[in-house]
């Protein structure tokens, strides 16, 4: 279970306003062996970046740690972190989420974007009316749908298709869509 923390958004960890200061990567599950190692279960698309070296944040608290070691388990990851020496210490990490600083993300190819960088964009049609918030990514097996909340609170489904996501601009802060016609 997340502790809420006042100010603070659940899904990230990160402040409300602006660009978020950690992303959700996955979550500490259990033990295994004697040597410190626990079972990392894996929400990145990008679990190759969880390697030896690399700085976690773990909890609410976003406490920092060095990964000592890393290695594929499953389709999760198995890690070893600087100061935790056998089962019991990195039994004590169970169920805590884990997170990586936004600004140490890599860039992504043009016309991608990570999903914290969308949440939170005003949804627009091609003539300017706004029609409301991306509030929520849900990801689908064919492609992603954005929920887009309006002031009253009705969501609208948004396919994350070219059809119908005309153009995402980061620095006005929206998302220029056309929405399917469904009736």
């Amino acid at each position: 279970m997340t502790t809420r923390m006042p100010g603070r958004n659940n899904r990230t960890g990160s402040p409300h306003r602006g660009e978020p200061e950690y992303v959700l990567i996955g979550k500490l599950q259990r033990a295994h062996g004697v040597t410190g190692e626990i079972v990392l279960g894996v929400t990145t698309d990008f679990p190759e970046r969880i390697k030896r070296g690399k700085v976690i944040y773990l909890g609410a608290d976003h406490s920092p740690r060095k990964i000592s070691g890393a290695r594929p388990f499953h389709n999760n990851v198995l890690i070893t972190m600087e100061g935790i020496r056998n089962r019991e210490e990195a039994a004590e990490l169970t169920n805590l989420e884990v997170f990586v600083r936004v600004d140490e993300l890599p860039a992504l190819s043009e016309g991608q974007y990570y999903h914290h960088q969308l949440v939170g964009l005003k949804a627009v049609l091609e003539n300017g009316e706004e029609i409301g918030t991306v509030t929520e990514i849900m990801e689908t097996g064919a492609n992603d749908v954005y929920v887009v909340t309006d002031k009253a609170g009705k969501e609208i489904l948004l396919p994350a298709i070219d059809s119908v996501i005309i153009r995402v601009d980061l620095s006005e802060k929206q998302m220029v869509v056309k929405p399917p016609e469904w009736e």
